[in-house]
């Protein structure tokens, strides 16, 4: 429907604004939550599609509190919108506009704090979640010089069948089949934190052979990344799948596709493993980074002492140390070394690729320490004020900066709520404030950082870098030739800039030595670049596990 708006009066043009409801069809109670109205200039992806990145259209944003069926939410001028800041900087034009609420539960948590966040265990935002709710996309014209009044009714809830198609496809859990076998479980230990059922999840893929070799036990691999692509490696069966964006992308990355593997994998003589993807969301963000914290609870005692003895009880897993490896990349690459060097006597090897930051005097382009702003530079005087970039690409252009994500995360849901990355890093390295909010390591609007929030991360062994050089006498004995690391020397997210001061470090050491690697991804490999295919990965990986396995240790018996 194409709709007009047009001035009639000096009081009608201070009137812009859209006012949005839900029916008590769709959900009975009332609702604590955020709602958002989404503007663009195309529909060839839902509005609230379009927002799955900083370089979204125009949104605008509040929270609602026990807002009633029926019952209108304005956003209007004063409401904050990013890129625009307001509705009134939105030019005249054609538009499609969509409303959506990302539904808040209620914790009473043990720490004695009462939060409302949203709770999803599909997908990465709220506005791909299941239960959410959203009106049918309209086209009209908008010209807040002449106002407008326009109502939106969110008649529509997300739905678990989302996922099983088009673009969403690739976040649906995944089925269970002769390779692939799922875990979900109800946390103990998280249930008590939160005040709520919490849950820890897997996904298993099997190796050739598995049940018709029932007295092979393998080693394993724990592979870290975010809860959306659960399937190892991308394991995938079906030649099918082998789009050309696939295979451009498994050429780009250097891993090949998932098919690919598959192949591999079926094949005779190939190292058979037993591969593990954990899933373990937190409230703010879709991953828990697999250790503890103030505001995503205890999270590593919880994989630590239950899901992983889950795991290993109900698969024919090698329950020692040289044969249990963690790998990942990027969120998985941080995970992978903060378990490597929190448990150094239970993991065997850990293979870091891109890992967020790992060293807070290079976190992205900033010394937290030092610097006092997160957004800005002088260069190449005080006289000139940049702006630091958040992610280029790997010939150097800049994507968006760092004050442009911020800005994009406080607006889809302040207090942490955002579900994107530096909410998600807020969740696992800040202290809480009163509120029970994770504070952020810089203000989501100005940029200035909070150096006592920065210490406190840095005190709790957040910093990896410092972490292991302050503990290296106790941990190092027990880490020689377990670590290895992978980035591009043009990392899409800056993201080699504090591997080089971890390896700096790591060169350095004595009594002992670490005796690991470093390999870096040059000319011009940005984020996720590896220097072999999944096959080969784990081929290397294979041989390391031979050489650390005891002596007289049957190899054969897995590697069939």
């Amino acid at each position: 429907m194409f709709i007009a708006f047009l001035c009639a009066s000096p009081a009608h043009a201070q009137r812009t604004r859209f006012t949005i409801s839900f029916p008590a069809s769709v959900h009975a109670k009332p609702i604590t939550g955020r709602v958002f109205v989404i503007v663009t200039k195309t529909d060839k992806l839902e509005p609230r599609i379009q927002l799955l990145s900083e370089g979204a259209p125009p949104f605008f944003g509040k929270d609602v509190s026990a807002l009633a069926p029926g019952q209108n939410a304005a956003i209007n001028a004063s409401t904050p919108g990013y890129p625009l800041e307001s509705l009134k900087d939105l030019p005249a034009g054609d538009y499609y506009v969509e409303a959506f609420l990302n539904i808040y539960t209620q914790f009473h948590r043990a720490d004695g704090h009462t939060i409302w966040a949203h709770l999803d265990w599909v997908g990465e935002l709220p506005t791909l979640a299941p239960g959410n709710l959203h009106s049918a996309v309209k086209k009209m014209h908008l010209d807040p010089a002449k106002g407008f009044d326009v109502h939106l009714s969110m008649d529509q809830v997300i739905s678990e069948a989302e996922f099983t198609h088009g673009i969403l496809k690739q976040l649906a859990p995944p089925k269970e089949t002769s390779w692939i076998k799922v875990v979900k479980f109800r946390s103990p230990m998280l249930t008590k934190f939160w005040g709520h059922p919490m849950y820890l999840g897997a996904t298993i893929l099997l190796p050739k052979g598995y049940d018709s070799h029932p007295h092979s036990y393998y080693p394993v691999v724990y592979n870290q990344g975010h809860f959306y692509q659960p399937i190892p490696w991308g394991f995938d069966t079906n030649p099918a799948d082998e789009t050309p964006g696939a295979v451009a992308e498994g050429k780009a990355s250097g891993l090949g596709t998932g098919y690919e593997f598959y192949e591999a994998w079926n094949s005779a003589h190939f190292p058979r493993f037993i591969m593990v993807t954990w899933q373990h969301p937190c409230p703010y963000f879709d991953d828990s980074y697999a250790v503890n914290s103030a505001a995503c609870g205890p999270f590593g005692d919880a994989i630590m002492q239950e899901l992983i003895p889950y795991i290993e009880s109900h698969f024919r897993i090698i329950r020692h140390s040289y044969a249990r490896i963690v790998e990942g990349g990027s969120t998985g690459g941080w995970e992978s070394l903060a378990l490597q060097l929190f448990h150094p006597k239970f993991f065997g090897q850990a293979w870091v690729f891109d890992p967020d930051p790992i060293d807070f005097h290079a976190f992205q382009q900033t010394d937290l320490y030092k610097e006092s702003n997160a957004f800005t530079y002088h260069a190449p005087s005080e006289w000139l004020t940049l702006k630091k970039p958040w992610s280029r690409t790997p010939r150097g252009l800049v994507r968006s900066t760092i004050e442009e994500v911020s800005h994009y995360e406080d607006v889809l849901g302040p207090n942490g709520r955002s579900d994107y990355q530096l909410d998600g890093w807020w969740g696992i390295f800040s202290p809480i404030g009163a509120d029970g909010y994770p504070v952020p390591l810089w203000n989501m609007q100005t940029g200035k950082i909070n150096h006592d929030a920065v210490n406190y991360a840095r005190d709790h062994g957040y910093d990896l870098t410092d972490y292991t050089r302050t503990h290296w006498a106790e941990i190092g004995p027990d880490l020689v030739g377990k670590l290895h690391f992978f980035v591009g020397d043009m990392d899409s997210y800056y993201l080699n800039l504090a591997v080089y001061r971890m390896e700096d470090f790591l060169k350095s050491t004595k009594n002992p030595y670490y005796g690991g690697t470093f390999a870096y991804g040059r000319p011009m490999k940005g984020h996720g670049w590896h220097p072999m295919t999944w096959a080969e990965l784990l081929r290397d990986m294979a041989a390391q596990v031979k050489k650390d396995a005891p002596a007289g240790t049957d190899t054969a018996a897995w590697n069939y």
